[in-house]
């Protein structure tokens, strides 16, 4: 299958926006591009229907052949917090199986699938799962979101030996600035790129304002697509 796995340093770091990002970029070369966040916690009231933010975004990222947000979300709790918590209060599990159904399903109808993770890359999904369990079913080679900030250094370096630990390929990593006072910035990102296994596939400005659409030309996504 042809697809990336997005995860992120930690919550909060920008995963949605950088796969969305990643989404436009396939786009504008000419790939049929289905996303996917297989679990999703936290919804908002959105024509006429419960939905979560972070799929609305995906989906309007793909544009008008976008999946249906039942195809790009399967899963989805009402609480926004942790999705295991999320689904034990509701009486209900997070089936693996399920999800990788669902997936065989969109990338059957596209090219390229992007499957944004939930939280980090070992967020627990259940008693005896977590995200990664999920990423290793999918079998999708990985793109890391870097946020920078202090600890990203810790967060970016301890998420690539979880990757490869699970067998997965790290196909590249994101530097996110969502601390515009972060002391440091290049030479953080240099330390990086002489560390991590996959290359760095571009840096995205603080920039809170800006579309999907207008960050996807800061990044290389020849990479992920070799």
């Amino acid at each position: 299958m042809s697809g990336v796995f997005v995860t992120g340093t930690d919550t909060g770091v920008g995963k949605t926006r950088v796969a969305c990002a990643i989404v436009h970029a396939l786009r504008a070369r000419g790939i049929r591009v289905a996303p996917m966040k297989p679990v999703a916690a936290g919804v908002v009231f959105h024509s006429g229907k419960w939905a979560n933010e972070d799929t609305l975004a995906l989906a309007a990222a793909a544009g008008p052949d976008a999946p249906t947000g039942e195809a790009i979300t399967p899963m989805l709790f009402g609480e926004a917090i942790a999705p295991h918590i999320a689904a034990a209060r509701e009486g209900r599990s997070i089936d693996l199986a399920t999800l990788v159904e669902a997936h065989r399903r969109l990338a059957g109808q596209s090219d390229f699938t992007v499957v944004e993770g939930v939280g980090g890359f070992q967020v627990p999904l259940g008693p005896a799962q977590d995200a990664r369990d999920l990423a290793r079913a999918f079998g999708l080679p990985v793109v890391l979101v870097v946020g920078l900030r202090l600890g990203c250094l810790n967060h970016a370096l301890l998420t690539s030996a979880s990757v490869e630990q699970a067998g997965l390929r790290l196909a590249g990593w994101i530097a996110n600035a969502i601390d515009p006072g972060m002391a440091m910035v290049d030479e953080n990102v240099a330390a990086l790129a002489e560390r991590l296994p996959g290359p760095l596939l571009g840096r995205l400005p603080f920039a809170p304002q800006a579309s999907a659409g207008d960050l996807a030309p800061y990044l290389d996504v020849r990479a992920i697509l070799s």
